[in-house]
């Protein structure tokens, strides 16, 4: 696409915070239709280019050109929808050029010649389908429903409205920050879909590498605040890398040589001051000055030997959960095992986490019994990183007032031990606040590895971690000889590491599969053509099955479903009160005391919410679908 003019270009771009220059020379440029995944290690500059791009940011020094009239679509790491404004009005905010344009026309100011270039314009957009796009992003991003207050949505919800919103205009250029974070398998398997066939440019940076391989038409590293090109998908941007690193270290030691033979020379002396001398001396001078290729400092994950587990690690039998009047799942059975990694996976909101926290002890089962053995002992890595004190810093998080950290048979100083997850001396008094989203992921596993345990759970742990950090995890966590359980929408990694899938497949069904994600996928698709086979030898040609086949809604679920608009209501004012409470400044100080019981109960309201209205969309799934069939 070189050959074409560039929608977007940044020239020689810096930019610092305080003594850390982030972009040092950054120079990129996108043409249309590509397709480019941007790489680099957390901290290099790949979230500050992408706000430089979208015009979020300015750099300091550099230049950024835009094709004239460009429309880009921004999905930033960082919340920045309407907070007080409905999901709907949050989606369509993102059209608002669209709306603008069929306003004028719809508005009957406009001359004829005004009328025939607005509708043009609106053509050009596809704005006559912009109700269907909402509807079909509504659909296939799970969005919560149209009249939802964003501000009480949780930070997954929260952030597939920001990425409904920033698809939903169709924009030129999409610069995409993360967008399969908080996203289950089948929503990034659609999106990997809709940006295949978008016919505009896509910018994106993810942690997916399956995604990466089959979007990416370039790659573009950022190291050492430049920018690096690849032709071509992840796989062969780390081909050429290796070639590329090979050939700097071959010029390194070729350097190193030339100056140990140049060393004893000058040190030997030089007898006569003739102008080859000089010119040689000054040739050694030259090459000494260059600077080494920057060496790639990898985390040193490390996870302690385990204590030995017992006969029984964690065993659940037929197994329910029900929150409010919502059964989240139902008759489940499970078994873990020591020196196994065990995945979870499905759409948001269906309970996954609520099993961590059954399957630990911390919740009680409605129904059926959880199993845990003696020699049991959890070390919990949670998804929202609750567990780091946002005012403590880096060391005080990991000290835990020792100067020393017990990794197994060895030990190793704190500060030591913080190098091997990235942590320089200078970072490691940082508070926790002022960190990144990746230094916090790092910080967590580095707090969380350090302490004994044979169990290891990890909610979403590949978040915000970058790709050779994510490798590295991968290597641990298979040599792990305890029991592993992870909750993950990343299918490499998955795959890479697991031995058994849990997988929320919806309407309360949890399946268990042994093997690994790829292995889980091709059997649930072998047991879908069984049941549509079965359905179809059961069904008579061009008839639909009649409603007196279809499961018919009880009388105590019609009543239920009437009343549950009300239940939802009384529930979400009950998560609008416990928020006010945690926003006003004076609660800390006049009851302190209560600050962990009431977040707790927000948490918990926040999970019965989501539990309703996944019990309303099934009792409306199973109405629907009876009083459809009364007229066949």
């Amino acid at each position: 696409m070189a050959n074409q003019p560039a929608l977007l270009s940044a020239h020689e771009l810096t930019l610092s915070f305080g003594m850390h220059r982030v972009l040092d020379g950054a120079t990129v440029a996108v043409y249309p239709e590509e397709k480019i995944g941007v790489v680099g290690r957390n901290g290099s500059g790949k979230t500050s280019l992408l706000r430089i791009l979208g015009g979020e940011e300015a750099p300091d020094d550099g230049q950024v050109s835009r094709r004239n009239r460009l429309v880009v679509g921004y999905l930033s790491q960082e919340f920045t929808l309407l907070e007080d404004a409905s999901v709907l009005e949050n989606v369509r905010a993102g059209a608002a050029d669209i709306l603008s344009l069929i306003e004028r026309y719809e508005g009957g100011q406009a001359t004829s010649e005004q009328l025939t270039d607005l509708a043009d314009e609106i053509e050009a957009v596809d704005g006559w389908n912009l109700d269907q796009r909402i509807e079909t992003l509504f659909q296939k991003l799970n969005l919560p429903p149209k009249d939802r207050v964003v501000r009480y949505l949780s930070g997954g919800e929260k952030r597939r409205v920001a990425l409904a919103r920033a698809l939903v205009a169709q924009p030129e250029l999409l610069i995409l920050d993360e967008p399969t974070n908080h996203l289950d398998t089948e929503t990034i398997n659609w999106l990997e879909d809709y940006l295949m066939a978008y016919r505009g440019a896509c910018l994106f940076v993810t942690h997916d590498r399956y995604f990466l391989d089959r979007l990416a038409t370039r790659i573009v590293e950022v190291a050492e605040g430049r920018c690096f090109t690849h032709e071509g998908n992840y796989g062969e941007y780390l081909e050429a890398k290796a070639v590329r690193q090979q050939q700097q270290q071959n010029t390194e030691r070729k350097r190193q040589s030339f100056l140990r033979r140049e060393l004893d020379w000058v040190r030997a002396g030089v007898k006569a001051r003739t102008t080859k001398s000089r010119s040689r001396l000054d040739n050694f001078y030259v090459i000494k000055g260059k600077a080494a290729p920057t060496e790639e400092l990898n985390v040193d994950l490390i996870i302690p030997e385990p204590p030995g587990l017992g006969n029984v690690v964690v065993e659940a039998k037929n197994v329910s959960i029900q929150l409010a009047d919502s059964i989240l799942f139902s008759g489940f059975n499970v078994v873990l095992e020591s020196n196994t990694v065990t995945g979870v996976v499905g759409r948001n909101g269906l309970g996954k986490t609520t099993l961590l926290k059954l399957l630990m002890g911390e919740l009680e089962p409605t129904e059926g019994t959880i199993k845990i053995g003696k020699r049991t002992l959890f070390n919990y890595v949670d998804q929202n990183r609750v567990a780091l004190d946002p005012e403590s810093t880096v060391i005080d998080e990991v000290s835990d007032q020792a100067d020393m950290v017990q990794l197994g048979n060895e030990q190793v100083s704190v500060r030591g031990y913080l190098r091997r997850f990235l942590f320089t001396d200078e970072r490691i008094n940082t508070r926790v606040d002022l960190l990144s989203g990746g230094e916090k992921s790092r910080l967590m596993l580095a707090k969380i590895l350090r302490r004994t345990g044979n169990v290891l759970i990890l909610d979403e742990p590949t978040n915000d971690l970058d790709l050779p950090t994510l490798r590295l995890l991968e290597e641990a966590l298979l040599g792990f000889q305890g029991s592993v359980i992870v909750v993950s929408h990343d299918r490499y990694f998955l795959d890479r590491v697991c031995d058994r899938i849990i997988a929320f497949e919806g309407n309360g069904y949890v399946h268990v599969s042994e093997g690994n994600y790829s292995y889980y996928v091709s059997k649930r698709e072998e047991r879908e053509r069984a049941w549509k086979a079965q359905a179809s030898a059961s069904a008579k040609p061009g008839k639909r099955r009649s409603a007196d086949r279809l499961p018919k809604l009880t009388w105590k679920e019609e009543r239920e479903l009437g009343a549950m608009e009300e239940t939802i209501l009384e529930a979400e004012g009950v998560v609008e009160s416990l928020q006010e409470q945690l926003n006003d400044p004076n609660f800390y100080v006049e009851r302190a005391g209560d600050v962990a019981k009431v977040t707790a109960d927000l948490e918990a309201k926040r999970l019965e919410v989501a539990g309703l209205y996944e019990r309303w969309e099934t009792l409306e799934e199973k109405r629907k679908a009876f009083e459809g069939a009364k007229f066949y």
